[in-house]
């Protein structure tokens, strides 16, 4: 079995979740989405993020907006709808049930509250 793999697909289950959370703080641009996931240890590679943001609208989860730049081509800036922002308030409180079913699950001598 390759463990990477398997950390990979971990991974991959909550990028919806952290893109979301990071666009709940007002809207980026996806170089900027790609740079917060990298800081917080969650390496996303354009060929993901684009494919992903695109589904997220086509969902109605997010909009964007056009941009000119100064040093290239318009920029695309997405920000979360208000169907988004509830979709977000659901995932949280299904990740916060979620982790506190692993940490009983992998922790079961551990109070739930710690």
């Amino acid at each position: 079995m390759n463990i990477e793999n398997t950390k990979a697909q971990m991974k991959k289950g909550v990028l919806e979740f952290c893109i979301l959370s990071i666009l709940s703080n007002g809207e980026n641009y996806p170089s900027e989405i790609i740079e917060k996931m990298k800081t917080a240890k969650l390496i996303v590679v354009e060929g993901t993020l684009y494919p992903l943001l695109m589904r997220l609208k086509n969902d109605g989860l997010l909009s964007y907006r056009w941009e000119e730049s100064t040093s290239g081509p318009p920029r695309k800036y997405y920000k979360l709808t208000p169907v988004g922002e509830q979709f977000l308030k659901e995932l949280d409180i299904t990740w916060k049930e979620l982790v506190e079913a692993v940490n009983k699950t992998t922790n079961p001598s551990t109070p739930a509250n710690q």
